[in-house]
């Protein structure tokens, strides 16, 4: 694959090492060519590398099998998953899963990307939906404003919402930075 084919959440060989691409930035500078700054995790020690790339260099893939795995529960061994095809369960670490159970509810179907049968990262859909559990009271009459305030969603994830959110509601909270992005449709 070219460079400018590269995709967070792509996985690559370099070096006879497989990664997993966690973020791509365009560069041009005002003298010299444009280039790809590309952050990258190694599956097998979980350190982070950063390589750059023109658009015209070629890169080899790694054959990642992504599956659709149900996330079931957690335990002090790690979040335990299972495959929608063969209903096999899987136990992810608590390093392989970094923040992302903070954006999980048991029942959640999510991408896991497997490598030689070995379970390397989740891939969080853009936003998920997620039942409010605590948040103070509205104030009736406070919509001139545009403040936030504090909530805490039923993962323990806390964020900041409109003042006309409750408890028990559901919201759409983006994955990549746990911000509110709207109600959630019934």
């Amino acid at each position: 694959m070219k460079a400018n084919e590269i995709r967070q959440g792509n996985a690559l060989q370099v070096d006879g090492k497989v990664y997993i691409v966690v973020k791509v930035d365009h560069t041009k500078p005002g003298k010299g060519p444009a280039y790809y700054q590309v952050k990258m995790k190694d599956v097998a020690s979980g350190l982070h590398i950063d390589k750059r790339y023109t658009g015209g260099d070629v890169v080899e893939s790694a054959p990642i099998d992504r599956r659709d795995m149900e996330y079931l529960f957690s335990d002090q061994s790690g979040a335990t998953f299972m495959d929608s095809e063969t209903f096999d369960q899987v136990i992810l670490a608590p390093e392989v899963l970094g923040d992302a159970l903070m954006y999980l509810a048991p029942n959640t179907v999510c991408t896991v990307l497997v490598y030689e049968e070995n379970p390397l990262s989740l891939e969080m859909p853009a936003a998920v939906e997620l039942e409010v559990t605590d948040t103070t009271p509205a104030i009736k009459g406070a919509t001139a404003t545009n403040q936030l305030k504090e909530a805490e969603c039923e993962t323990g994830l806390k964020t900041r919402v409109p003042p006309f959110i409750t408890v028990g509601e559901k919201i759409r909270v983006a994955t990549d930075d746990g911000r509110y992005l709207a109600r959630a449709k019934e």
